[in-house]
């Protein structure tokens, strides 16, 4: 199995023309913490095969927004589309299955573990007739499956070694690729890049442009030398709301954006 082939057994929306209905569509989404809210009336949309990006200061409702998109928080008010179904309020679990996967701003894997049963785990997540009374190794196809994840993220020659010993950039797309083992069509992204190296920072700006072929993702990312390059539409949050929205070219040109955000 090869890369290109992982990538497209981890994306159902793999050789699908753009559909009529957005992949993700948000309405009026408001968070409130007590007085405070995180969100105000959020309405967002994003189409199938999209990058976006989602900017804005520190306290602007990004993580939160994450957090009601992939189930960690439920919101106040509001609903949350995917691929037209109602996900609103979802466990975390139910929303994953539905094809919606998450890498962290922390990076979120099992350090004891080598990097193969890391991505292993998830794609048995995955199997429904899989037995806690038969062991791993005999599910041949799950393992093909996450050695070939590990070739698209560029970790197949570490799949022996513990995830504890890969290095800082390595883990970062060691979490993109459990994520893919989950066989996502709508990849969040919370600063991917975030302590990377220069060279490192490239090569997981490659590795979404790959990915990015059959999945639509959504990117959380204060470089905005990453995001200006990734991205084909920015969403700027400011103070729980939506600021602005455009293109790159777009959204270093708007004022407003200049004057809380970007400071140019």
């Amino acid at each position: 199995m090869t890369a290109d082939t992982a990538i497209n057994q981890c994306s159902p929306a793999a050789g699908r023309g753009a559909a009529a209905v957005p992949v993700l569509r948000i309405d009026l989404l408001t968070v409130r913490f007590g007085g405070l809210a995180a969100l105000n009336h959020v309405n967002f949309e994003v189409g199938r095969g999209e990058i976006r990006a989602i900017i804005g200061p520190n306290g602007a409702g990004k993580s939160t927004f994450f957090n009601c998109l992939t189930g960690v928080l439920r919101p106040s008010s509001g609903r949350i589309l995917f691929k037209g179904e109602d996900i609103t309020g979802l466990s975390s679990d139910r929303i994953s299955r539905k094809g919606i996967a998450r890498s962290y701003q922390i990076t979120n894997i099992l350090p004891n573990a080598t990097t193969l049963e890391n991505v292993r785990i998830a794609a048995q997540s995955r199997r429904h007739g899989w037995s806690m009374f038969t062991h791993h190794s005999a599910y041949r196809d799950i393992i093909a499956k996450a050695e070939a994840v590990l070739e698209s993220v560029g970790l197949r020659s570490k799949a022996a070694e513990l995830a504890a010993n890969l290095s800082h950039g390595e883990q970062r797309n060691l979490e993109i690729g459990i994520a893919l083992a989950t066989e996502p069509e709508l990849l969040c992204l919370d600063e991917p890049t975030a302590g990377m190296s220069a060279a490192e920072t490239h090569d997981t700006m490659e590795l979404v442009r790959r990915v990015a072929k059959n999945l639509t993702i959504l990117i959380v990312e204060h470089d905005m030398q990453v995001v200006m390059e990734l991205a084909q539409r920015i969403t700027v949050l400011h103070y729980g709301e939506v600021l602005a929205e455009g293109t790159p070219a777009e959204i270093q040109q708007n004022p407003k954006v200049l004057e809380v955000y970007l400071k140019t």
